[in-house]
C-alpha cells in the first residue's frame, strides 16, 4: 500500500445522517480512492467470495444507489481539491437524528470540577445549575418520540461530586429523563462497558473517554452491531438492578 499523503474528502451520505457514512475520498496525488461504509450480511459477503477471494486483510463496503453523484465526482474529479468532511458528529447532531431512544451510561465517580460544583461545596446553593438548554434538547426529541434513559454507577458512600449530582437532578427529572442510580455493590458482578456512554436508538454508540484527572477527552463512535449489542445488554442488565432516582436517598 502506498504512503498516505493529503486526501480529499469528495462526500457522504447526507440521506444517512444516523450512521454519518456512506462516505467516499480520493488521492489527488495518485488517484486512488477510499471508501467507508457497512457490509454486514454474511450471505451478501459469501456471494461476493464467488466471484473474487477475499484475503484476510479485505473488507466489502455497501455504498448505497443515492451515493450515485458522490461516487461521479470522484470518478470525474469535479469536486472541491482539498475539501474536508464536518468531522466527528456534535451530540446535537446525533440527538436531532435520533428516532427512538437515548440511554447514557455514567461510571465515574467525578468528573470536571466546573464552577457551579465548586459553589455548592462552598455554599450548598444547588439551585444556580441552568437546565434551560438540556431541557430544550431534549424536550424537542421527547416530543419525536425519543425516550431517555440515564444510569450512574456510583461508589459509596458518594462522592461529593456524587452528592452535586444528586443534588441537581431534578432539572434531568424536569427534562423528562427516566433516571437511576446503582451502587457499585450492586454492580460488581456485570460485565460493564470500559467508558462512560450514549446509545442512540440501539444502533450507535458514542463512547467518552475521560482523562485520569475527570477532565473531558476524546470521544470514540460505534454502529458495529456486535459492539452495540454487548453495550445494550450490559446497559439492560445494570437498570434492573439501579434504583429509582425517587427512591434513591444519600445519608
Amino acid at each position: 500500500m502506498p504512503a498516505e499523503g493529503p486526501i480529499d474528502f469528495v462526500g457522504s451520505d447526507g440521506d444517512s445522517p444516523q450512521d454519518d457514512c456512506a462516505a467516499v475520498w480520493r488521492d489527488p496525488v495518485t488517484g486512488d480512492f477510499r471508501f467507508r461504509g457497512r457490509l454486514t450480511d454474511p450471505a451478501v459477503t459469501s456471494r461476493l467470495s464467488n466471484d473474487v477471494t477475499q484475503s484476510t486483510d479485505e473488507v466489502d463496503v455497501w455504498l448505497p444507489a443515492r451515493m450515485e453523484g458522490v461516487i461521479r465526482e470522484a470518478l470525474d474529479g469535479t469536486y472541491e481539491a482539498g475539501r474536508q468532511g464536518p468531522g466527528s458528529p456534535s451530540f446535537e447532531f446525533l440527538l436531532d437524528h435520533t428516532e427512538r431512544s437515548a440511554v447514557h451510561l455514567e461510571m465515574r465517580d467525578g468528573y470536571d470540577e466546573e464552577p457551579h460544583f465548586l459553589q455548592w461545596q462552598q455554599t450548598g446553593d444547588a439551585t444556580g445549575y441552568d437546565w434551560s438548554r438540556w431541557i430544550g434538547l431534549v424536550g424537542a426529541a421527547r416530543e419525536r418520540g425519543v425516550t431517555f434513559r440515564r444510569l450512574r454507577i456510583v461508589s459509596e458512600p458518594v462522592s461529593d461530586y456524587i452528592r452535586w449530582e444528586h443534588a441537581i437532578s431534578y432539572g434531568n427529572v424536569d427534562a423528562g429523563e427516566d433516571l437511576r442510580w446503582l451502587p457499585r455493590s450492586r454492580a460488581y458482578d456485570l460485565t460493564l462497558p470500559g467508558a462512560d456512554l450514549w446509545l442512540f436508538d440501539r444502533r450507535r454508540a458514542r463512547f467518552g473517554i475521560q482523562r485520569g484527572d475527570g477532565s473531558r477527552g476524546t470521544y470514540e463512535f460505534s454502529s458495529d452491531p456486535r459492539v452495540v449489542r454487548q453495550v445494550i445488554a450490559s446497559f439492560e442488565m445494570a437498570w434492573e438492578r439501579a434504583i429509582p432516582h425517587e427512591e434513591y436517598k444519600l445519608d
